[in-house]
């Protein structure tokens, strides 16, 4: 077919490794910890005239050849796979949840996507929002194109690619760890699902000093001035409905401070608590 999408690999002036499909650009970019893949969108010309300059998105996934060849072969195949899905433009006057509409496409009788200004996502008809799985349907049919479009993805895979549905997955193993395991049988293990991760560090650190701001301090150098409250809280449940969480205030070694995942929780064994002349404004006067 003369039409069918392919590859084209090649490396830019600079010897960087990169291929193009369409109008989609990919580069296996060096960095400190050995390659990233990183995109770019509409570059034309040769690649051997493209320089590293081309690709300022941000960088994705840590990747070798290999792993950088396979991702791009991928993107091929979800053209193909594109192209055999009777996905088509309709009438797209229509209130969404996200404003009106600009623009619709119908994957299939009662699924259909929505752009809008601002945002976007897909409106189920009753029947089609019956069948998304009970943990991640919506009681309106509307499903957000961040995250919550996924719970479409799962329960309609027919109707999409390959790659969407891969995606969709990812995103549910993320977000809505409850629902994929449920949908897998299985249990996510540490390090699977940010969501879970997060679950499992309040629980662990609901009675513990956890930073919410921090500033390298000036009245203690090599010292970081932190602001600390029990499990993390900012407001609320912490001391009460409706009452600010207690607050203290630490120095941790500059070398130490780590704000990780999730917060950095003190060490009230090697941290030191400190009520001394700050370098928060919010704080000098107190």
């Amino acid at each position: 077919m003369s039409n069918t999408v392919i590859a084209e690999y090649g490396r830019t002036r600079d010897g960087i490794l990169v291929a193009r499909i369409g109008y989609q650009a990919f580069a296996m970019m060096p960095a400190e910890n050995g390659f990233h893949l990183v995109k770019a969108w509409g570059l034309s010309g040769a690649l051997t005239d493209w320089t590293a300059a081309d690709f300022h998105g941000g960088r994705d996934d840590k990747v070798d050849e290999a792993g950088f060849r396979e991702v791009v072969e991928q993107r091929v195949l979800h053209h193909h796979q594109l192209a055999l899905l009777d996905r088509h433009s309709i009438a797209a006057r229509r209130a969404t949840r996200w404003g009106s509409s600009q623009h619709a496409v119908a994957y299939g009788p009662g699924i259909v996507s929505h752009q809008t200004a601002g945002h976007g996502g897909f409106e189920l008809s009753s029947e089609r929002n019956a069948q998304v799985h009970p943990l991640l349907r919506s009681c309106d049919g509307w499903y957000e194109e961040d995250c919550a479009w996924c719970a479409v993805a799962i329960a309609f895979p027919a109707f999409f690619t390959d790659l969407e549905r891969r995606t969709a997955d990812d995103i549910l193993k993320q977000v809505y760890p409850d629902a994929w395991e449920e949908i897998h049988n299985a249990t996510l293990e540490h390090g699977q699902s940010r969501v879970k991760d997060r679950r499992a560090f309040d629980t662990e650190n609901a009675e513990r000093w956890v930073v919410i701001a921090a500033i390298l301090s000036t009245q203690n150098s090599g010292f970081v001035e932190c602001i600390a409250t029990l499990g993390g809280h900012r407001g609320g449940p912490a001391t009460g409905e409706g009452l600010l969480p207690v607050e203290r205030r630490f120095l941790v070694l500059e070398e130490r401070y780590d704000i990780g995942l999730f917060g950095f929780v003190i060490d009230e064994d090697r941290d030191v608590s400190y009520d001394g002349p700050s370098s928060f404004a919010g704080w000098a006067g107190r």
